[in-house]
């Protein structure tokens, strides 16, 4: 019985079970994390206008249903982003934008 439960082992002796990332030894510098670029307000560094009457500006702001994006998406500051909001629903009102596509 004790021959069964052996594991399968190679001429160097390892063992050829590939061990789980939760066996592994945790790495020396920590978990690794993605680097990404900090995204930077549009409308703060002057290259994006808004404008309700704009409405190609405004649809960088919008998905293609027409939903406005958040955020972390755009990169917009908190003022800004509040501002994009007004002025779509403004544009939506006055049938610039659509509120929805088909």
């Amino acid at each position: 019985m004790s021959d069964e439960m052996k594991t399968d082992t190679t001429e160097a002796g390892e063992d050829r079970r590939s061990a789980s990332p939760r066996d592994r030894a945790p790495m020396p510098g920590g978990p690794r994390r993605k680097f990404y670029r900090r995204k930077v307000c549009k409308v703060c560094i002057g290259k994006a206008k808004v404008d309700y009457k704009d409405a190609d500006s405004l649809r960088r702001f919008t998905t293609e249903r027409g939903k406005i994006l958040p955020r972390r998406i755009t990169g917009t500051c908190a003022k800004h982003q509040r501002l994009v909001a007004r002025e779509v629903k403004r544009a939506r009102a006055l049938a610039l934008l659509p509120f929805v596509t088909q």
